[in-house]
């Protein structure tokens, strides 16, 4: 079953969320105190997971404000805290046919709701003519014995009818046996879908395991069932990290050899410390080790007596272990997360989890890593719903399922009246404090895309963007290979602005490499940068390295015949201002960067001329692209130099 909708009424701060939307992974966001925990919470005790039980209690629960109210406002009738709706899979709609049969729930979308004091609900459209049906037919009732049942048109109906029967059929009586057992069709199907119901899981911000655990006291709070009070919540997931070992704490406590439970432990160990460290970034050198000895009577009260089961935390790389209470509480929050979920894993029925601010003493980056292990573990198998106000938590790119949630109030003259907690899934709220996470994913999103794809080239700047794209299209009409279309490019101004926008965009694992220009005094840098580990071996190059000269820029590239056809053109230069080869080269002797030539040209252009800048002849060139298309000796060898340098990216894919 899919949870599709949910309503939450009369509870806590929720007078009425009104109905809202849920997807595989639902993300609930709204600012401290707006209701977020009240609407998990609700969802929390529809159908609790046994490891999380969860009830409606009218004086803790109702909203507080109206309970005195209570009996007014239901008619004597117990309050519904939760309504939801569910679609049934098709194997789930088989189920329920082969057992009353086919097409008697006419839909495959049933309403489960649950009100204070009350079991679970269940409603369904039923076609009972067709339940009537599948039962006659099942059990061979012929037209005249059928003719003394025809004022029934339910199945309850059917079952007093059959009770009245002064002188019934032997098929009459088989048909009232089979009743008798297993009720009227409304209460089957209602049974059958409460057994397929999912159950709900609800873990909590603080919900943390402790880092030891005095065994025989842990025994007696199971044994006592106290072990799910709050104050115990610690020590519970503790004790259900030794059932995921399949280790329990009475195999431990009356075993006589230690060797016969260590290796389960270590497997356990093993076998979460691998989850752990397949969405745990931040640090990959940590390993979790547990293990059951005798106490010491120095150690703190409960545990310096009796035989103790203590969480450890191995760093390898410092080559020290650490109590697990010590550890960071984003680390701790994410381990006892997985012990935790380790119960519903292997469960047949999927369960729905429910997670109060995950994450929120994760890292910005650990956070992000939360959210890939939601996507990629949890959502093929399970439904999540969770809250945050973290914009590190928030799917920028699936803001479909984002759900708002306020406490809204409104004005009456000068008093303000609660209005309750309400859910929207128009996530265009005008209220700043419950949108700054939205804002703040966004602009995170934003930042970490645009200009950029997978594959992203750094080049100088946009004129360079304009001159590759050109040749490129040139060696394409050719028939020829150009730079490959997955490559990105991406303006970064100069080999000075490389370093800090690799840093910038390094969240997001991309594969970055570099063109760069390279002037006198560059050298440094760009032994510094190949030599530097923020860039792949062999990503890094300037256009010197392809020209095998001490300087290079992008311009360097067109052979100078070509070049100065194009500055020509661009600037409509004519007569005595008309450029060749030569004349360019005489403007500045000192260097053979074509583009300091064609500054040094033009600054004694006459003032009728416009200015040169490097991207006007660029951008010149993309819009008369036929000159690349000539036969020439410049052109062919423009084209055959490209071609290699595009070839050396390329081959970085």
């Amino acid at each position: 079953m899919k949870l599709e909708k949910v309503h939450v009424t009369n509870f806590r701060s929720v007078d009425d969320s009104e109905e809202f939307s849920v997807e595989p992974v639902t993300c609930l966001v709204g600012k401290n105190e707006a209701g977020k925990s009240a609407i998990l919470l609700a969802l929390a005790a529809l159908n609790p997971h046994l490891s999380t039980p969860a009830t409606f209690d009218k004086e803790r629960d109702y909203p507080r404000r109206l309970l005195t109210q209570y009996e007014d406002r239901h008619s004597g009738k117990a309050a519904v805290a939760i309504t939801t709706t569910w679609r049934l899979t098709s194997p789930e709609a088989a189920r329920i046919a082969a057992t009353v049969g086919e097409g008697v729930v006419t839909t495959d979308l049933i309403t489960i709701s649950r009100a204070y004091g009350k079991e679970v609900d269940v409603s369904v459209d039923l076609d009972f003519g067709k339940a009537l049906e599948h039962l006659y037919t099942k059990f061979q009732v012929d037209d005249s014995e059928r003719s003394v049942l025809s004022s029934a048109d339910t199945t309850s109906k059917l079952i007093t009818t059959l009770a009245e029967i002064s002188s019934p059929t032997e098929r009459h009586a088989a048909l009232k046996s089979h009743l008798d057992g297993v009720g009227a069709v409304t209460g089957q199907v209602s049974k059958l879908i409460r057994d397929m119901l999912p159950k709900f899981m609800y873990f909590a911000a603080y919900d943390r395991m402790d880092g030891a655990i005095q065994l025989e006291q842990t025994r007696q709070l199971i044994a006592n069932g106290q072990i799910n009070e709050d104050a115990h919540r610690g020590a519970r997931l503790f004790a259900e990290f030794l059932e995921y070992a399949r280790v329990s704490i009475d195999d431990i406590t009356n075993v006589a050899t230690y060797e016969t439970f260590n290796a389960r432990l270590q497997a356990a160990s093993n076998s979460i410390t691998d989850q752990v460290l397949e969405y745990w970034t931040q640090n990959p050198d940590l390993s979790v080790v547990v293990r059951v000895e005798q106490s010491r009577p120095g150690d703190t009260a409960p545990l310096n007596s009796g035989m103790i089961a203590w969480a450890r935390i191995h760093n390898g790389l410092h080559r020290v272990d650490t109590p697990f209470s010590e550890r960071s509480a984003g680390f701790v929050w994410f381990f006892s997360f997985l012990v935790k979920f380790a119960q519903v894993q292997d469960e047949e029925t999927p369960v729905v989890l429910l997670l109060d601010e995950p994450g929120l003493t994760l890292h910005g980056k650990a956070q992000a890593d939360l959210l890939r292990f939601f996507k990629e573990k949890l959502a093929p198998h399970h439904q999540i719903v969770y809250s945050t106000h973290s914009p590190f938590m928030v799917p920028a790119d699936e803001l479909a399922s984002v759900r708002i949630v306020e406490d809204k109030v409104e004005m009456k003259g000068q008093r303000r009246m609660p209005l309750g907690t309400k859910v929207r899934e128009d996530v265009l709220t005008r209220d700043p404090d419950t949108l700054f996470p939205l804002q703040g994913a966004l602009g995170y999103e934003i930042s970490q895309s645009l200009f950029i794809g997978e594959h992203t080239l750094l080049v100088e700047g946009p004129g360079d963007i304009l001159y590759i794209q050109a040749l490129s299209d040139a060696l394409k009409r050719r028939g020829r290979p150009g730079l490959d279309q997955r490559w990105t490019l991406c303006p970064a101004g100069g080999i000075d602005k490389i370093r800090p926008f690799v840093a910038m965009f390094a969240g997001n694992a991309l594969h970055i490499a570099v063109l760069s220009d390279q002037a006198q005094g560059d050298k440094r840098k760009v032994e510094e940068m190949k030599r530097s580990e923020v860039l792949k071996a062999g990503h890094f190059y300037t256009m010197a390295d392809f020209l095998q000269r001490a300087e290079a820029d992008i311009e360097d590239i067109f052979e100078p015949d070509l070049f100065v056809s194009i500055l020509n053109s661009t600037y409509g230069l004519a007569d005595t201002t008309l450029l060749d080869s030569k004349r360019l080269a005489a403007a500045n002797t000192g260097t053979a960067r074509l583009v300091k030539q064609a500054e040094a040209a033009f600054a004694i252009m006459p003032t009728t001329v416009a200015e040169f800048d490097h991207f006007t002849p660029a951008g010149w060139l993309i819009r008369n692209p036929k000159m690349l298309d000539a036969k020439s000796a410049p052109v062919t060898g423009t084209i055959d130099r490209a071609q290699a340098i595009f070839d050396t990216y390329n081959a970085l894919l």
